[in-house]
C-alpha cells in the first residue's frame, strides 16, 4: 500500500461500519500489524519509569528478537494507551506487537510527549504504563517479578506462564499460528531469564511482592497457563500440574484474585479438580471454529482429542464451572491464512458466527485474540500481512450481534466493558461491547 492509503482505509471502515466504535478499528488495526517504536518511545528496560514488554507467553513481534533493532535491547512497553488526537478517541489500552515497518509509530515530539503517528500524521497522544513498585523488588533468588508473574492488561491479569514450552512439538503437533516454543529459545539465546517449570514457591513469592505493594489492588486476577502437557511435567499430567498452583494461591491469598486457567478441554473429573483448587474461570481455547482448519492448523489437538470431542467437553465445563465461568478463546484471522484458509470477509465471518452461536447458544461465551503472523511460525511465514482489517472489524460486529441474539452480557474476569472504559488489551472484544449501567462511561 501506498503511503496515506492505511488512513484511507481506516476512515473508510470506520464510515462503513459506524456502530464499531473508532478506538476498536485503530486497536485491531494495531494487533494485526504491529507498530514501529521511535527510539524516544523504548523503555529503560527494569531500570527505568516505565513497565517494559514482558514477553509472558508468545512473543507478539512480527520480528524476532535480532530483527527489532534497538528495541530488542530496550525493551518496548508492555502496553500503550491512545486517547485524543483528531479522532477524539477515548482511553484504549493495546497490546504492543512491534513491527519495525509498520506505517504506525510510536514516537516523542519536540515536547517529549508520545504520540501515535500513521503516515506521518499525529493520530492520537500515547500513554506509557509506569513501573509498578511490585516491579522494582526481587525474589529472594534474585529473580525479577517481571519474570515470574508480570501483569497484563493496564495491571488488571497476573500472568501466569508456569510452562514456558509445549509439549506439541515440531511441524505435525504445533498449532500452526504459534510460537510459544520459538519464544522460549530466542530468550534463550539472547541470554534474557526465561524460566522453563516455575516453581509454586517462586510463583507465591513473587505474588507476595505484588499483593503488598499493589497497595491500590488494582491486579483483579491471575491467570495460570503455559503450553499443553500430553503426558506429564514433573510426574503431574496437565490438569493436576495447573492445578497445584492454584489450589496453592487459593491456599495462601483465599479470594485476593479470580482465578482462571487456560489449559486444553479436559475430561470432566479433570476440570472438577480444576473447580476444587479454587479456579473460577476456565478457558479451554478452541482456536478456530472450522472443522478442515482445526485440522490442519491445530494437528496437535486433532490427534489428541480431536475437535468433535473437544467441543463436547467445553459443554461438559460448563456443567462444572457454570456457562458464565467457561470461556474458551479463538484465534481471530487465522480463518482467512493460507494456504487452506477462506478466501472472503464473507465465508470467514460466517464461519466464525456459526462458531459463536454454537456456544452462546449454550450460555457460553467465547473471547478472541487478534492473531499476530508471528515470522517463525508456518502461518506467520505465509501471511505476513496477517487478515484484512474488515475481517477484524466485521467480527467485533458479528461477535456483538450474537451476544445480543442470546441475551449474553460480557464475561466476567475481563475487567469492564464499554469504549473508553476496556483493559483487555489483545483484541477490541471488551472495547465492542456495551458499558455496563454501572460503569462510568
Amino acid at each position: 500500500m501506498g503511503s496515506g492509503s492505511r488512513t484511507a482505509l481506516v476512515e473508510d471502515l470506520m464510515e462503513r461500519f459506524p456502530h464499531v466504535p473508532r478506538e476498536a478499528v485503530f486497536k485491531e488495526d494495531l494487533l494485526r500489524g504491529g507498530v514501529a517504536f521511535d527510539p524516544s518511545a523504548l523503555s529503560d528496560n527494569e531500570g527505568g519509569e516505565v513497565k517494559p514488554k514482558s514477553y509472558f507467553i508468545f512473543s507478539f513481534d512480527h520480528g524476532t528478537l535480532p530483527e527489532l533493532g534497538e528495541a530488542a535491547l530496550r525493551r518496548p512497553p508492555e502496553e500503550i494507551i491512545l486517547t485524543g488526537g483528531p479522532y477524539d478517541l477515548r482511553r484504549t489500552v493495546v497490546s504492543v506487537r512491534v513491527n519495525p515497518s509498520s506505517p504506525y509509530r510510536v514516537a516523542a515530539n519536540e515536547d517529549g510527549v508520545l504520540g501515535l503517528y500513521l503516515d506521518g500524521k499525529r493520530i492520537s497522544d500515547v500513554g506509557v504504563p509506569p513501573m509498578p513498585e511490585y516491579y522494582r523488588h526481587t525474589l529472594a533468588n534474585g529473580k525479577s517479578v517481571m519474570e515470574v508473574a508480570p501483569t497484563i492488561q493496564w495491571g488488571y491479569l497476573i500472568y501466569l506462564t508456569v510452562f514456558r514450552v509445549c509439549q506439541y512439538f515440531g511441524a505435525k503437533e504445533e498449532c500452526q499460528y504459534c510460537d510459544i516454543n520459538h519464544n522460549w529459545r530466542q530468550h534463550k539465546a539472547a541470554g534474557r531469564p526465561y524460566t522453563g517449570v516455575k516453581d509454586v514457591e517462586e510463583v507465591l513469592e513473587a505474588l507476595e511482592i505484588i499483593d503488598r505493594y499493589d497497595t491500590a489492588k488494582a491486579s483483579t486476577a491471575y491467570t495460570l497457563t503455559g503450553g499443553a502437557i500430553t503426558k506429564t511435567v514433573s510426574g503431574r499430567d496437565e490438569a493436576d500440574f495447573y492445578g497445584h498452583y492454584a489450589k496453592a494461591i487459593e491456599e495462601r491469598f483465599p479470594g485476593r484474585w479470580i482465578g482462571k486457567v487456560v489449559a486444553q478441554a479436559l475430561p470432566r473429573d479433570d476440570v472438577q479438580r480444576f473447580k476444587d483448587h479454587g479456579v473460577q474461570i476456565y478457558h479451554p481455547n478452541y482456536e478456530v471454529w472450522d472443522e478442515y482448519l482445526f485440522k490442519m492448523y491445530c494437528p496437535g489437538k486433532e490427534r489428541y482429542v480431536g475437535r468433535d470431542e473437544w467441543h463436547k467437553r467445553i459443554l461438559d465445563s460448563a456443567d462444572i464451572f457454570g456457562a458464565r465461568n467457561v470461556i474458551p478463546n479463538f484465534v481471530a484471522g487465522v480463518e482467512m491464512a493460507e494456504p487452506f484458509g477462506f478466501k472472503t470477509v464473507d465465508e470467514a465471518i460466517a464461519s466464525t458466527t456459526e462458531g459463536l452461536r454454537f456456544f452462546m447458544s449454550h450460555g457460553i461465551t467465547p473471547r478472541f485474540t487478534t492473531w499476530c503472523p508471528e515470522p517463525t511460525t508456518p502461518l506467520g511465514k505465509a501471511n505476513p500481512q496477517g487478515a484484512p482489517l474488515e475481517y477484524h472489524i466485521r467480527l467485533l460486529q458479528a461477535y456483538r450481534q450474537t451476544m445480543e441474539d442470546f441475551g449474553l452480557s460480557s464475561p466476567p474476569g475481563y475487567g469492564p466493558p464499554g469504549a473508553g472504559n476496556a483493559v483487555f488489551s489483545v483484541s477490541s472484544f471488551m472495547d465492542s461491547l456495551p458499558a455496563d449501567a454501572t460503569t462510568p462511561v
